[in-house]
């Protein structure tokens, strides 16, 4: 069954100039994190374990070679017996070993083990490839809200200005009493810091998304106010956990964990078992004298055979070894087990964050036109003397806290898509670009 982040587009709206998406702002961020690139160089260590673990298996060659002068003063108490002597002379010359194990259960056992560790680090390139796509788009849509919250601000601000301009009014013409001026000259104070508050806030969300990406963007684009979000498929939370538990990958990371571990109790244990190897050599010896005669030699030695060994008693380092490994082994077991529970406690998770906010968002829609309906009857029983000026600030302060909880919960809702695919194992590029169609200036 395919499965995608659901984000049904209404219109296709043309991206302005300048302004940067989703999917533009995550290469940057491919090409700039430290963290990504430091996985990538993991991956790139991982990999060079298979030739690692294929070469116990391959033929070794071996060269030495050594040369020595030797000077050799003898001085006889009975040159009738032994004559003094004196002499100095050089050898040279080199071994070629060749070696080609035949049985090594150990070198098998651990060139799978190599295997398994590329894969491990397979999986966890992957892994930080979802994390990447994670934090770029959360970086961008922290930014994308905290822009939202400052524009609701300076909107709320002007509309609290021109309510206290009113209420200055009507107090001067003795409508209205110093208590309508009073607060809306408070509220008006408390918009101006509300407005720095936010500023700051713009500047924090703004750098942290420079951290991932290392650029400052003068304009990103957001989210358009026609997109519609639909459940994500399959609309069924188990089949979620399902995957979770099968494809995350951090399940996929600590099963190979787990695997490498039991070869690691195999191979152990096959420390108690015999080698036998091919070994072939050819010596070269070079002397210009020796120290028993003044004349020299060229020697010439080959040699073929097999070579078997048994270990017979070790010390007890080989079954502590043993007992070792099979803790171990029993640990990534249960660590498997805890990695698969936590995937699917982060799936059910994500899938309710997202249901929820779907409905969320449907509420906040529809308490935005009941706020802005009640404002407006408020503005016009405040022009009747019906309402006081606090009612018509209290109506304002309920329309831009809907509207901010709205576009808040948007963004959450779709980072939330995307943390559900992560925690199945399924979040792509791809998914970004679907979020990017979403955009507009």
């Amino acid at each position: 069954m395919k499965r995608r982040l659901a984000i049904a587009l209404l219109a296709c709206t043309p991206f302005a100039a300048g302004a940067e998406n989703l999917t533009q702002v995550y290469q940057d961020a491919r090409g700039y994190d430290a963290q990504y690139a430091a996985a990538r160089q993991a991956l790139q260590a991982g990999l060079e374990r298979v030739p690692q673990g294929r070469a116990l298996l391959l033929p070794s060659l071996n060269l030495t070679a050594n040369t020595t002068r030797t000077k050799i003063e003898s001085d006889s108490k009975d040159t009738t017996i032994q004559p003094s002597f004196e002499r100095d002379y050089t050898s040279s010359g080199y071994a070629l070993t060749f070696t080609q194990p035949l049985y090594r259960r150990q070198n098998w056992l651990q060139s799978d083990q190599g295997e398994l560790q590329a894969k491990q680090a397979e999986f966890q390139f992957g892994q930080a490839g979802q994390d990447l796509i994670l934090r770029a788009a959360q970086a961008y849509f922290e930014v994308l809200a905290a822009q939202d919250t400052l524009g609701l601000v300076r909107a709320q601000k002007v509309a609290i200005a021109e309510q206290l301009a009113q209420a200055k009014r009507n107090f001067e013409v003795g409508t209205a009493t110093i208590t309508d001026t009073h607060e809306a000259q408070a509220r008006y104070d408390l918009a101006v810091a509300q407005e720095i508050s936010a500023q700051n806030d713009v500047e924090v969300r703004r750098r942290a998304l420079q951290q991932v990406t290392g650029k400052e963007y003068a304009e990103l684009k957001a989210l358009r106010a026609d997109v519609k979000l639909a459940p994500p498929e399959p609309n069924d939370m188990q089949s979620w956990v399902n995957l979770a538990e099968k494809q995350s990958y951090s399940v996929l990371v600590q099963d190979a964990v787990t695997e490498i571990a039991r070869l690691e109790a195999k191979r152990t244990s096959a420390g108690h078992q015999p080698t036998l190897d091919l070994v072939a050599s050819h010596n070269y010896t070079s002397q210009s004298a020796s120290q028993l005669s003044s004349a020299g030699s060229d020697v010439n030695t080959s040699s073929v055979g097999l070579q078997f060994a048994i270990p017979l008693y070790q010390g007890g380092a080989i079954s502590s070894r043993e007992r070792e490994a099979a803790y171990n082994l029993e640990r990534a077991r249960q660590d498997l087990e805890n990695a698969r529970r936590t995937s699917a406690l982060a799936a059910r998770q994500a899938y309710l964050l997202v249901i929820n906010g779907i409905a969320q968002i449907s509420a906040l829609d529809q308490a935005l036109v009941s706020s802005q309906s009640a404002l407006q009857s408020n503005r016009l029983g405040y022009e009747v003397g019906v309402r006081i000026n606090i009612d018509v600030l209290n109506a304002q302060q309920q329309v831009f806290s809907t509207r901010r909880d709205l576009a808040v919960a948007r963004y959450n809702t779709i980072t939330n898509f995307l943390k559900l695919k992560a925690a199945a194992g399924g979040l792509r590029e791809q998914d970004l670009a679907d979020v990017s169609r979403a955009l507009a200036q």
